[in-house]
């Protein structure tokens, strides 16, 4: 068995990478330039938006962790095919939940159903919100203990990308064929209740500035495309996916609960310095 991670120094790649590696599965690792992976996982240059650039490197490979949204998709799963892989397992979105035709949620659709089209076995993971989306507060918290938080009252189940990795290299191994699985944290945290687990990893007294809904909506545009900002706008904003919900899944698969954000939180503390 040999795995082909893309995004390999992402945070679900990566933590893919790193339970292949504690696993003692090899692997090959997709990136832009050499760097260092866990051991066990050979990095692969490459740009998954040219497929020609790492088609070689599929030769014994038996399945494939799979980033959304990516160019010339059907010649990567051609050649995928052609070079004897069994298995694709992708990392969609919770933003499936819903509306399929918003920016964010149409190119998870669109990658899903290319899959399937493929002839390949394949699982889709449709995980909620990353706890490392943390680190988007990471200037802020250089500048001072204030941390300015969007939709502070909608509680989200973030997921550690550990167990996003966990539950993908189950996949990867032969389980959950022609499965769909949502992936959610262990508990439905506000960003003010987040901030605060933060606050305690670091030990510094923040505190959070909750944000109204017009602060939001300019931030959001000011820092993105508009149609990815209106799709964010509307999953939180208005609840046109569902986030607060928790679910066993992880815990099901791969037998041990869904990490905490307490732990996130401790494992990467460093990176906030």
């Amino acid at each position: 068995m040999t795995i082909l991670i893309t995004g390999a120094t992402g945070n679900a790649g990566g933590a893919v990478a790193q339970s292949l590696a504690a696993q003692g599965i090899p692997g090959r690792g997709l990136v832009r330039t050499a760097t260092r992976l866990p051991a066990g996982i050979a990095p692969v240059p490459g740009d998954l938006n040219r497929p020609e650039t790492f088609a070689d490197a599929l030769s014994g490979v038996t399945g494939i962790f799979l980033l959304s949204g990516y160019e010339r998709l059907d010649e990567l799963l051609a050649n995928a095919v052609r070079a004897g892989v069994r298995k694709i397992v992708v990392l969609s979105s919770s933003s499936l939940d819903g509306e399929v035709t918003n920016a964010v949620a149409g190119y998870h659709h669109a990658t899903e159903e290319a899959v399937r089209a493929a002839g390949l076995e394949w699982t889709f993971l449709r995980p909620n919100s990353f706890m490392s989306n943390t680190l988007r507060w990471r200037d802020q918290l250089r500048a001072g203990d204030e941390v300015r938080v969007q939709f502070p009252d909608v509680p989200v189940s973030t997921i550690h990308p550990g167990d996003i990795g966990d539950v993908a290299v189950r996949a990867l191994r032969g389980a959950h064929d022609s499965a769909v699985l949502r992936l959610t944290g262990p508990v439905a945290l506000t960003p003010v209740e987040q901030v605060a687990i933060l606050a305690e990893a670091l030990g510094r007294p923040l505190t959070a500035y909750p944000m109204s809904r017009a602060e939001t909506h300019a931030e959001l545009h000011a820092t993105m495309p508009e149609p990815y900002a209106a799709a964010i706008e509307s999953f939180f904003g208005d609840g046109t996916i569902d986030e607060t919900s928790v679910n066993t899944t992880v815990a099901d698969v791969t037998g041990h609960p869904a990490r905490t954000l307490q732990s996130w939180a401790q494992e990467n503390r460093a990176l906030f310095g």
